[in-house]
């Protein structure tokens, strides 16, 4: 059992991207935040099952070449092997839960963006 404080983690990229919670060893637990105009770059998981959880904001989220747009409340489960492109095109701050499992040090395939 262990406590953590979000405040005292950081997002990989200054303000944006995933802030991880816990990293492993059974899942992983971030909150993520996108900036007007950021995004993830596509990519898929060949074990991983992804998570995303809106909590504030409209995400833009391409799953095998097919656009989604969530809002805060809305919740998406991605399989292992399905790409997906997360972007944030509006002009608010994007924050969302994400969780992966089961955690796999590295399970992470980087693809060409789609054109959205």
């Amino acid at each position: 059992m262990y406590i953590v404080d979000e405040k005292d983690k950081e997002y990989r990229s200054g303000d944006n991207g995933p802030k991880y919670l816990m990293r492993g060893p059974n899942s992983n637990f971030a909150i993520v935040q996108f900036t007007a105009g950021k995004d993830f770059r596509a990519h898929y998981h060949e074990i991983m099952e992804e998570n995303f959880y809106i909590l504030e904001g409209t995400l833009t989220i391409v799953v095998d070449n097919v656009v989604h747009t969530l809002t805060k409340g809305q919740f998406i489960h991605i399989e292992p092997k399905e790409v997906h492109y997360v972007l944030n095109r509006s002009d608010s701050v994007v924050r969302m839960v994400s969780t992966l499992a089961p955690f796999q040090e590295a399970d992470k395939i980087e693809v060409d963006n789609p054109k959205v």
